[in-house]
């Protein structure tokens, strides 16, 4: 299967609690619900393309939480985002929980690395993660994710977690996809390219 992750983010990087004002406020974090104002058609025509390729979901701790305690209350049999979520297989990375209830849960605390690889080694159409900041940051620093689905909103926050915060293993990437939407948002799709190359303007030349 590929991974792919999408996520939600400021335009200066911000990716936390884009939702609700309570989805996460660690930190004194006080702009929950930014996402909410540039919500469109293209963000549900995008999100439903995307999910109807699932054959599973991968997932931090905090965003398992989050989704367990909504999608479940939705039984709408025409809501497909609801239906995948609710019908196909989850993996949960945590090393504070101790169980998981929602349906067809599975719960990883050990090995995380070597159990993702495996489960990418799965055959399949994606394994997708939506948010999980934390996981998402390790997976790509060791080249997990096949495809990255970011969506930049208009708006600068000036606090908040970040996905690609320092540190990030270094990494170019192709961009496949982009597009504006009617709200202002650009949806970039990127897939990753290997390492960075380098240059210098003043020489004309490009290095390894």
């Amino acid at each position: 299967m590929r991974i792919t992750l999408a996520t939600f983010q400021s335009l200066d990087g911000v990716v936390q609690a884009p939702g609700t004002p309570l989805e996460d406020t660690s930190d004194g974090f006080e702009h929950g619900g930014w996402q909410f104002p540039y919500a469109d058609e293209d963000l549900g025509t995008y999100s439903s393309k995307w999910f109807a390729e699932a054959d599973g979901f991968l997932l931090g701790r905090r965003t398992y939480e989050i989704f367990a305690n909504y999608w479940p209350t939705v039984t709408d049999e025409n809501n497909l985002i609801a239906a995948r979520l609710n019908a196909l297989p989850k993996y949960v990375v945590s090393a504070t929980l101790n169980s998981v209830e929602w349906h067809n849960t599975t719960l990883i605390t050990s090995a995380v690395l070597e159990k993702i690889a495996e489960l990418k080694a799965r055959p399949g159409r994606e394994l997708q993660i939506h948010g999980s900041g934390v996981l998402a940051r390790s997976l790509l620093d060791h080249g997990l994710i096949d495809e990255l689905r970011l969506w930049t909103y208009p708006v600068v926050l000036g606090t908040g977690k970040r996905l690609l915060e320092p540190g990030r293993a270094a990494t170019a990437l192709r961009l496949v996809e982009s597009k504006a939407t009617s709200s202002g948002c650009v949806l970039s799709v990127y897939q990753p390219a290997g390492r960075p190359t380098y240059g210098d303007f003043t020489k004309g030349t490009a290095t390894p």
